[in-house]
């Protein structure tokens, strides 16, 4: 006769392994929860910046482990789709609109190369996104005397741009408005512009669009 075998047990470092796997699963958990989270606060708070959208889902959700934060990709990828659920019906509308007047911001700045960046760009566009210019001259004054000299109120500030190899380096930022939307204007020398600055998003070079492009973004909207 055969004997029955006995169950084994698991040995320790089957059970650590199980333990491990389940504290990955909780923290997978916790970390979606929040990027839904702050993809609800971006859409529909007035909220921009991606950090501090995070920082208030985690303290609303109790989970202030920063552990368990998402990435800024993470929290992109479950805005797109909170828009798309949620705002589907005026997205297309909202960002035609803004396409339309980083369009006519960028013919207005012709003589300083400018390009598209971020949100509007990319599609991911909130109702209080700004419009992002990169402009390029050989100093901060050329925008501000093209801006005074057609009668356009502002205000200057500076933004810590991220390059390659972890390097930092502050821009100088005109801020106006246009139809109700806000467009920031980041100027780079002649010098600064040749290298692309890395997206806050997922820390690649950012993607810059000339204006025949943005107009070929407009063609394929209206079609």
């Amino acid at each position: 006769m055969s004997s029955s075998s006995k169950p084994t047990k698991p040995t320790l470092g089957a059970r650590r392994d199980r333990r491990a796997h389940h504290a990955a699963s909780h923290a997978e958990r916790q970390r979606q929860h929040i990027a839904l989270a702050a993809a609800r606060i971006l859409a529909d708070e007035g909220i921009n910046d991606y950090q501090n959208a995070k920082r208030r889902a985690a303290a609303r959700l109790g989970l202030d482990d920063p552990r368990n934060l998402p990435t800024n990709q993470e929290v992109d990828q479950a805005l797109r789709e909170h828009l798309a659920l949620f705002h589907g019906a005026r997205l297309d509308a909202q960002l035609r609109h803004l396409r339309t007047l980083a369009a006519e911001a960028m013919e207005f700045l012709a003589a300083h190369d400018p390009r598209l960046v971020g949100p509007v760009l990319s599609g991911a566009a909130t109702p209080t996104v700004p419009i992002q210019l990169h402009v390029t001259a050989e100093n901060p004054e050329e925008i501000a005397w093209l801006l005074q000299g057609h009668g356009i109120p502002y205000e200057q500030v500076e933004r810590r741009v991220r390059f390659g190899g972890d390097r930092h380096a502050p821009v100088p930022v005109f801020q106006f408005t246009a139809d109700g939307a806000i467009v920031e204007l980041y100027v780079f020398d002649h010098v600064d512009v040749r290298e692309t600055p890395l997206s806050p998003i997922d820390g690649r070079p950012m993607h810059r669009a000339h204006l025949k492009e943005v107009r070929a973004l407009l063609t394929q909207s209206s079609a």
